[in-house]
């Protein structure tokens, strides 16, 4: 008989949020997979357990995930843990969960600690509909791709952002939906340091544009206002591009016009008259 693949959060900052169930699969399971052992081996050590460790991170997940399946099969029990909150969400665990699905292997959830769900939950933001979005890409062609996507996004939306790349992101965000939008910053949550900032995407860029960011970030962003059926299209945006540059505007000032008087975005639109993807 196949044995059970626990997936168990880990605390994101403060060990006491370690759940007694949590600690309690842990002791029982026959083995873990952790994303980096020596981050486990503290927490284990925290909790006086003492466990094979196995290696399972985002560039092994193909043969480390065989390797955790056929233990798996031959019926040991496993439990999955990442540096920190729960597995398979902007963690490694997704194509585990998958394998295990595929082969009728049993896999159990523990609730516990989420970055996003607690970010989300003192936004202060709409929290009935939400989209979780995870890392921009570096790739600026793909970043703004992703951008242009939720263009249109009315649901609030929840990012992950290294410190290093901050700035740069929070200027992105404000020349997708503006600077008016608001966003809460949620840095280093449930750690000594953390902090809870309520402000907009134009307060914000200007001051990390001055001030170097500490610590990992949760950004939770305002949707937008619902389309309302005579919203303007980036197609009446091109054809009044057009018009302008017929009266000897050059693309990018009759662009910006353009989006300014129908209230589109700029970016979207200049892409759009260049045919750029």
């Amino acid at each position: 008989m196949a044995g059970i693949l626990y997936l168990v959060p880990t605390p994101i900052g403060n060990l006491g949020d370690i759940s007694r169930r949590a600690a309690e699969t842990l002791a029982a399971v026959d083995f873990i997979a952790a994303e980096d052992t020596r981050v486990t081996l503290k927490l284990l050590n925290h909790l006086g357990i003492k466990k094979p460790l196995v290696s399972y991170y985002r560039h092994n997940t193909q043969t480390g995930g065989q390797a955790v399946l056929e233990r798996l099969l031959a019926g040991e029990s496993c439990a999955l843990v990442t540096d920190a909150g729960t597995p398979a969400v902007s963690d490694p665990g997704e194509e585990l969960v998958a394998l295990c699905a595929g082969a009728d292997v049993e896999v159990v959830s523990i609730p516990g600690p989420c970055a996003l769900i607690t970010a989300l939950s003192v936004s202060g933001l709409p929290t009935g509909r939400f989209t979780f979005e995870g890392f921009l890409a570096m790739n600026k062609k793909n970043r703004r791709a992703h951008l242009e996507s939720l263009a249109e996004e009315t649901r609030t939306m929840i990012f992950y952002e290294a410190p290093h790349k901050l700035p740069a992101t929070l200027a992105d965000l404000k020349e997708a939906f503006g600077g008016e939008r608001r966003i809460t910053l949620c840095r280093e949550l449930t750690k000594l340091h953390e902090q809870v900032w309520r402000t907009t995407l134009d307060e914000a860029e200007n001051w990390y544009a001055q001030n170097s960011p500490k610590g990992e970030f949760v950004l939770v962003v305002e949707g937008g206002c619902p389309l309302k059926t005579d919203t303007p299209t980036l197609e009446q945006g091109e054809a009044r591009v057009a018009e302008l540059a017929e009266q000897g505007v050059s693309l990018r000032d009759a662009v910006r016009q353009a989006a300014r008087e129908l209230g589109l975005p700029k970016n979207s639109l200049y892409h759009r008259c260049t045919g750029k993807k």
